[in-house]
């Protein structure tokens, strides 16, 4: 049976134990490998694979000895309580020794756990699973999570009694990182907030986040955006030292004076405008973006960006005899003092 996005979310958190198997399938590995790992925790608690009650295969196990799969599924483990027996990246090749299983499936069985990578609709081991009346087919896409994927990942995590606020940034978090980093993440968070009673908190999560790659060129255009002078010249030289070229810190400032505009234009203001951007923005930083655009305001963020497009025209065409950091240098600096008018 073919689940649908919605099925597939409830069979993941409760997957039923009367099924023979699942195959999971999509184009990101991390995702179904996120997804196969819930679903096996569920069948077979935390502590299955360490009473090994969880047999592990691969699709060259069984291109050499097919039947070795029809054995680990009837195999009667030395530990009570139910199995799985889980193959990853699995190919067509998996399917001939998957079909004799299912057919012959019986309560007691271990049930087959399945990952796989982006499969057509004629792929013979997406049409088995698809078409079994005792199996389970679901794709895992690349989509953004939706607030109930947030709150079912931070509950597993287990964080409880979490603000709105903190809940929003979460959310908004969720949507920035790839699955693996947010699953980091909400652990990191539940061991920062063990011993604490204070409930979570915009800075709480700010400082367990993953660092961003441009954490520096961040603190520069922040110290523009806000006319602080004095931390152009250091920041710039630490971003120097990097190897940073002017041209990347002036698409990094064009982007970022734009996310401005667009949080000032908004007809209903800033404060609405920041909670429409898209990817949304969480945390301290949502903040002190939201303070920028309003310190700005539309006409003199139009006249930043203009600054911006001059600059970065005048470094890509290669006919500047300044030299480019220096244009950057300068350009930046018309900004700090354009915010401090």
């Amino acid at each position: 049976m073919k689940l649908s996005a919605r099925d597939a979310a409830v069979f993941f958190d409760r997957p039923d134990p009367a099924r023979a198997g699942i195959l999971i399938y999509g184009p990101d590995a991390m995702r179904c490998a996120l997804r196969r790992e819930q679903v096996i925790a569920k069948l077979i608690g935390l502590d299955g694979a360490n009473e090994m009650r969880l047999t592990r295969m691969t699709p060259q196990e069984l291109r050499g000895d097919p039947a070795a799969l029809s054995d680990a599924v009837r195999a009667q483990g030395f530990f009570p309580g139910p199995r799985v027996v889980f193959i990853e990246d699995a190919t067509e090749t998996v399917a001939k020794a998957a079909a004799s299983v299912l057919e012959d499936w019986q309560q007691g069985d271990a049930q087959l756990v399945v990952t796989a990578g982006n499969l057509s609709k004629g792929n013979a081991l997406r049409k088995l699973f698809e078409g079994h009346r005792n199996a389970v087919a679901a794709a895992v896409y690349a989509d953004p999570p939706s607030r109930a994927d947030v709150e079912a990942s931070v509950a597993r995590a287990g964080l409880r009694d979490l603000p709105a606020t903190a809940m929003a940034d979460l959310v908004a978090l969720a949507q920035t990182l790839d699955p693996g980093d947010f699953a980091q993440t909400l652990e990191k968070l539940s061991l920062y907030k063990l011993d604490d009673p204070e409930p979570v908190c915009a800075e709480d999560i700010a400082a367990v986040a993953p660092l961003s790659v441009e954490a520096e060129l961040d603190e520069m255009l922040n110290a523009v955006a806000e006319g602080r002078t004095d931390r152009i010249g250091p920041t710039l030289q630490r971003l120097h030292a990097q190897g940073i070229a002017p041209v990347t810190m002036a698409i990094g400032a064009t982007r970022h004076f734009r996310t401005l505009h667009a949080i000032a234009a908004h007809p209903g203001g800033p404060s609405q405008g920041i909670g429409a951007l898209r990817p949304p923005i969480f945390g301290p930083r949502r903040d002190r973006m939201q303070r920028q655009a309003g310190q700005w305001g539309r006409p003199r963020l139009e006249d930043a960006l203009a600054t911006l497009v001059d600059a970065d025209l005048a470094l890509r065409s290669g006919g500047a005899t300044a030299p480019q950091h220096a244009m950057m240098e300068r350009a930046l600096m018309r900004l700090t003092f354009l915010a401090r008018r």
